[in-house]
């Protein structure tokens, strides 16, 4: 294939993704449509800022406006509201530096130079955030283009306040989507996915499944799941800052986003432990499978290992659910199953007549499944327990 034709391929499948991130973007709400959202606001914001500051102020301060309303358009209203105060610190601060050179020692290249490292420097300041840039920037725009005069200081500060309104009115018009339930769903459909792989677990060690092939691929495939852990909590971590300061309530009176996001943030952790174990799990079936070990467990053993991991993968999904969990059934189950491990252990432990290789086995299956019920038990107690009342 020619040059020619791959940069044509290319140009096709970069066309064909295209019109699918937008075709997303109609169908449903999701990232795609709040990214598309994003993108119409800051180009009216900017529009709108733009002929108003033209209107209003002198032209050489005019693309400050439009600029400005660029960095209050931010994904949440909360980041939107902190980068514009950070913002409005940076320009004071270089405005202030430009004009009391420009007033104590002139418009001279050294004083220019002066000016580049005191800006620099207070830029690196903490509190400017992700805008100390912007110190050096407008200090530059007020020395060279204001000469340090108040005056165009003033209109300046002018042209960045009412940037800074146009992009937050857009917000507070069309304010950014919230996802509560989504985040909620996200979880549940984890905690859905790993109890069914428990299930088929337990499914394979009772005798019932012999897909060794499944079972190594769920070996390979874990790190898939646990990447999907790391993408929902991001998920929700940025749903609770969207939260914060939100023009609008959520719809979800009974299950507000103040209790939901921490309860599924919460859910996600249980599962991202979990998932270790169920990791070693998995890996010492593969290997009992692959030797025929797993054959010579006793038929009681595996019965009652089989009925453990039944009742682990119910707590999982119980945990996960949407609404709120069920404390006394979630406590129930972590029990009973507790109580027969137990009982699983003590006899394990009084049978001698198993080999050392079927004994070894036998200890470490236990060891996994304890290790997973104590991370469920853990997680019951975090998930149900009642926030503290306020004091007085």
């Amino acid at each position: 294939m020619t040059r020619w034709g791959e940069a044509r391929r290319r140009l096709r499948e970069a066309g064909a993704g295209r019109t699918e991130y937008l075709r997303r973007a109609l169908r449903g709400a999701g990232s795609e449509r709040d990214a598309l959202l994003l993108g119409a606001k800051s180009v009216v914001a900017a529009m709108v800022a733009w002929v108003l500051a033209r209107y209003f102020l002198p032209l050489t301060v005019a693309t400050f406006a439009p600029f400005t309303a660029l960095v209050a358009l931010q994904a949440t209203v909360y980041r939107s509201l902190r980068e514009c105060v950070q913002y409005l610190l940076a320009m004071a601060a270089g405005a202030a530096l430009a004009a009391s050179l420009a007033a104590a020692a002139g418009i001279h290249g050294w004083t220019f130079g002066l000016l580049t490292l005191l800006a620099l420097w207070v830029g690196r300041i903490e509190r400017f955030g992700q805008q100390g840039t912007q110190v050096a920037i407008v200090a530059f725009f007020a020395f060279s283009s204001g000469q340090g005069r108040i005056d165009y200081i003033g209109h300046l500060a002018a042209s960045v306040v009412l940037g800074a309104l146009c992009g937050l009115a857009a917000h507070l018009v069309l304010a950014p989507a919230r996802h509560v339930h989504h985040r909620q769903q996200a979880v549940a459909d984890l905690h859905s996915a790993m109890s069914r792989r428990l299930k088929r677990l337990a499914e394979l060690l009772g005798g019932e499944d012999s897909d060794a092939e499944q079972l190594r691929h769920w070996r390979r495939d874990w790190r898939g799941l646990a990447a999907d852990c790391d993408r929902v909590r991001a998920t929700i971590y940025a749903e609770m800052e969207n939260s914060r300061l939100h023009p609008r309530p959520s719809r979800h009176a009974k299950d507000t986003a103040d209790t939901a996001l921490p309860r599924a943030r919460d859910a996600i952790t249980v599962a991202e432990r979990a998932m270790d174990h169920l990791r070693s799990l998995t890996r010492t079936l593969d290997h009992a499978q692959n030797s025929g070990e797993i054959n010579n467990l006793p038929v009681s053993f595996r019965t009652a290992a089989s009925s453990l991991l039944c009742r682990s993968a119910d707590a999982l999904q119980e945990i996960g659910r949407t609404s709120l969990t069920d404390s006394a059934r979630l406590a129930t189950l972590i029990e009973e199953a507790t109580a027969d491990l137990d009982r699983v252990e003590q006899h394990e432990r009084a049978v001698a007549e198993v080999s050392p290789k079927v004994h070894t086995l036998q200890g470490t299956l236990l060891t996994d499944i304890g290790r997973l019920l104590a991370e469920l038990r853990t997680g019951h107690e975090t998930l149900t327990t009642e926030p503290a009342p306020p004091a007085g």
